[in-house]
C-alpha cells in the first residue's frame, strides 16, 4: 500500500493548469483510490485500538503485529504521514505521529542494516512534514547507529550478522538504506555519512552485479581482508537468478546515489 501513495502523488500534486483531460480522467481515479485507501487504513487503526506495535498482513490479508525492530515497522506510519500530507487532515498527523513515536528506540540499534526502512520513511517523513526538531535528532542517532555496521576493509555496511556459513554478509537490498545516509550528511555537514554510503555503493556495484547487470541477492566477504568468500542468493529462486524484487532495490538504490553524488 506505501508503495501506491508513492506512486499517485506525482500526479496528486501536479498544477490543475497543466492537466489534460485524459489527466483529469486519471486525478479522479487516483482521488478515488486515495479515498479507499484512507477508509482501509482508518479500519486498521480502528483494528489495532490501543496496539503499541506496528501492523504487517499475511497473504490473506489478516494483519498481525510485528516488533520495534522488523525491518517493515516504518511502513505502516510511513504511509500514515503520506496521507497527512495529501489530506492535510489532522487526524492523520495525529495518528502518524503515534505509530512514529513507537519506534523511536531504534535510534539505538546496532543489529540491523534495515534503519533507512525502519527510521527514516517513518521519522524522515514526519520531519519533512511537520519539522519537529527531536525528529532530527532520533534520525541523526539512528543514521550514527547504522555506520556501526560499516566495515573498512570490506567497503559495506553489514546487511546480516553471521550466520550458517556466512561471516559477513552484504545483499542487495542494503543499496535503500543509503538515502538515510546522504539526508544525515546533508542534514549535519559530518563528512563520514556521505563517504560511508559512497565506498558502500561503490564495493556492491564492484562485487554484486554480474555481466549482464543482474543482482546477486547476497556477497559474503572475509572482514579481515576485504575479499568476496562467495556470491549466492538467499530469496531468489537461484544463486545465479535475478532477484526481481532485489533488482529493483539495486535500481532504486543507485538512482537515488547518482543524484546525490552526481557520479556516473
Amino acid at each position: 500500500m506505501k508503495h501506491l501513495i508513492i506512486g499517485f502523488l506525482a500526479m496528486i500534486f501536479t498544477p490543475a493548469i497543466y492537466l489534460t483531460g485524459q489527466n483529469k480522467a486519471e486525478l479522479l481515479f487516483v482521488n478515488k483510490k486515495m479515498g479507499e485507501i484512507e477508509l482501509r487504513y482508518s479500519n486498521m487503526i480502528q483494528i489495532l485500538n490501543d496496539s503499541v506495535k506496528p501492523p504487517r498482513t499475511y497473504k490473506n490479508g489478516k494483519i498481525f503485529c510485528v516488533n520495534a525492530d522488523d525491518w517493515t515497522s516504518g511502513f505502516f506510519s510511513g504511509s500514515l504521514w503520506y496521507l497527512y500530507e495529501y489530506t492535510k487532515d489532522p487526524q492523520w498527523l495525529k495518528d502518524a505521529s503515534k505509530w512514529t513515536s513507537i519506534l523511536e528506540k531504534g535510534k539505538y540499534n546496532t543489529l540491523t542494516h534495515d534503519l533507512g526502512f525502519m527510521l527514516y520513511c517513518s521519522y524522515g517523513n514526519g520531519l519533512r512534514l511537520s519539522n519537529r526538531g527531536e525528529y532530527k535528532d532520533i534520525l541523526i542517532q539512528g543514521a550514527k547507529s547504522l555506520c556501526m555496521r560499516y566495515n573498512k576493509k570490506v567497503g559495506c555496511i553489514q546487511s546480516w550478522d553471521p550466520w550458517g556459513e556466512m561471516t559477513f554478509p552484504v545483499i542487495i537490498d542494503n543499496m535503500m538504506n543509503l538515502e538515510y545516509l546522504f539526508w544525515a550528511f546533508k542534514s549535519t555537514g559530518d563528512s563520514s555519512f556521505y563517504k560511508i554510503a559512497v565506498s558502500h555503493a561503490d564495493s556492491t556495484l564492484k562485487n554484486h552485479f554480474r555481466s549482464d547487470n543482474s543482482s546477486y541477492h547476497v556477497v559474503d566477504y572475509d572482514s579481515i581482508h576485504g575479499k568476496v568468500i562467495r556470491k549466492f542468493t538467499v530469496q531468489g529462486a537461484a544463486d545465479e537468478s535475478a532477484w526481481a524484487r532485489g533488482q529493483s532495490w539495486g535500481l532504486y538504490g543507485y538512482t537515488m546515489a547518482y543524484r546525490e553524488t552526481k557520479e556516473l
